[in-house]
């Protein structure tokens, strides 16, 4: 019988109805409106998002019709937080989105604690993470409600379970990267007791069952978006990579241990079976299909497509750089203030010139951080494995290759993490026994190779990177 992985998403929530061989039977969605503010806060109705999670659950029911299920696996968004009563799971805030940024203040406040908080998280001091989120959002609420992560939330609206897993606990900057259990110091740095703090789960396993799709059914597989993508592309050895290029862009890389870069990226865990934790690196371009999504404001594009009609209509940029830094700079920069920039323009740019600029720069970005996961994993990475709605841009994919370096293998479907989480849900059944069987086989839908050289790589990366310098330090 099949699975119903639930991708609970920034401006979205996909659901698909998957048969235990990892077909698509049926497909539903639902859309979340994400509302920014001036003030850096990125906000979400929390009632908008439970409803898009039984709205797009069930329309794939019923896209698939209304098949008896195994189990549902949920994944989630990752850093989102908000205050609920745990009682009724009635909300008692908005959703603050991964992309806040006003809890930079409770950054500032800890910085002689970056270092060690470090040490002990794998993750810098920065307010894209959870815990300075949490710190920001308790005051404002009553001293009543439980802040957590929506992922909890959901899973307690879903099957009455107060878990996080243990992917998604690794963002928080509370979990201890070595044990995978929550860390008491780090807890202790922003003023939160271990005890109230939800229990850290396997990715595969059973929470609970839940009705909310109809038929009592075990929710039997959770994780966050970016890691379920990671497993869904069968990274499952060290060195192995994928990109997502989704509202932002998330690079990981799978890793054989606790790994704390070097370099200004994220260690953080991968995933958990048996008790037996994977890790990975992992770094975050935060605007990407969001800059897009720009674009379109601004009326410089009609539709995503017309990325490759203006983009592709010239040969580059013509000198332009754009930085993708409008809701400021993650790895290996960690700087939230910094904003967006275009460089390089003259009289002679025009339209189709801002939009490959556009383009050019996500990829330099993500360029970047591919060479910086090869610097901290030892060894340059040999493929980098992507999907997202972005990879249907050949220009895209092209320049990717192109700076990077590498061949670049598309995933062959759009819904990676809603594929992962189907399979953390089957090994949580008992329905696959390994990872490799729960993952499946799967061929590229295309293979990029890049077109220029080593050197002009080098090049046009290093004239990014100074133009992301200069807006790192505005």
């Amino acid at each position: 019988m099949p699975t119903l992985a639930i991708d609970q998403g920034t401006s979205a929530t996909k659901a698909l109805v998957v048969a235990d061989d990892g077909r698509v039977l049926g497909s539903g969605s639902a859309a979340v409106t994400v509302v920014a503010g001036t003030d850096g806060s990125v906000e979400v109705d929390p009632v908008e998002l439970w409803d898009s999670v039984v709205a797009a659950g069930r329309a794939a029911m019923a896209d698939a019709g209304s098949p008896r299920l195994d189990a549902v696996g949920l994944a989630n968004q990752g850093e989102t937080v908000l205050a609920w009563d745990r009682a009724t799971g009635t909300p008692r805030s908005r959703a603050v989105v991964w992309q806040d940024g006003r809890s930079v203040t409770e950054c500032d406040v800890r910085r002689d604690h970056a270092e060690r908080l470090h040490a002990i998280t794998g993750l810098p001091l920065d307010p894209y993470f959870v815990a300075p989120k949490l710190a920001w959002l308790r005051p404002q609420v009553d001293a009543s409600a439980t802040v957590t992560t929506t992922d909890v939330w959901l899973l307690h609206r879903l099957c009455g379970a107060f878990a996080t897993d243990v992917a998604t606990a690794s963002r928080s900057l509370l979990l201890d990267l070595d044990t995978t259990g929550w860390s008491a110091e780090a807890c202790a740095v922003f003023g939160i007791d271990p005890a109230d703090l939800p229990t850290v789960v396997d990715n595969a396993g059973v929470l609970g069952d839940t009705t909310a799709f109809g038929a009592a059914v075990p929710v039997a597989g959770v994780c966050v978006d970016q890691q379920a993508a990671l497993f869904a592309e069968g990274c499952l050895r060290g060195g192995e990579a994928k990109c997502t290029y989704g509202t932002g862009a998330f690079l990981l890389a799978t890793t054989d241990r606790a790994t704390r870069s070097a370099n200004g990226l994220v260690g953080c865990v991968a995933w958990r079976l048996e008790g037996t934790p994977t890790w990975c690196l992992d770094a975050q371009v935060f605007t990407v299909g969001a800059a897009v999504h720009w674009l379109q404001e601004l009326g410089l594009v009609a539709e995503p497509a017309d990325l490759d009609r203006l983009g592709g209509a010239v040969a580059d940029s013509g000198g332009v750089q754009f930085v993708p830094a409008l809701a400021g700079l993650g790895a290996p920069f960690w700087k939230p203030d910094a904003r967006g920039a275009f460089t390089g323009l003259s009289l002679a740019t025009e339209r189709a010139h801002v939009v490959r600029a556009v383009i050019d720069g996500v990829a330099a970005n993500v360029a970047w951080l591919a060479r910086t996961a090869g610097a901290d994993l030892g060894a340059p990475l040999q493929r980098l494995r992507v999907d997202g709605g972005l990879t249907r841009s050949r220009v895209l994919l092209q320049r990717q290759a192109d700076l990077a370096q590498l061949p670049i293998e598309v995933y062959p479907s759009p819904d990676a993490t809603a594929l992962g989480v189907a399979a953390f849900a089957r090994l949580g059944i008992g329905q696959a026994v390994t990872a490799s069987e729960a993952v499946g086989t799967w061929e590229p839908a295309s293979v990029v190779e890049p077109s220029i050289g080593a050197a002009e790589a080098d090049e046009r990366l290093a004239a990014w990177r100074r133009a992301a310098e200069a807006t790192a330090d505005l």
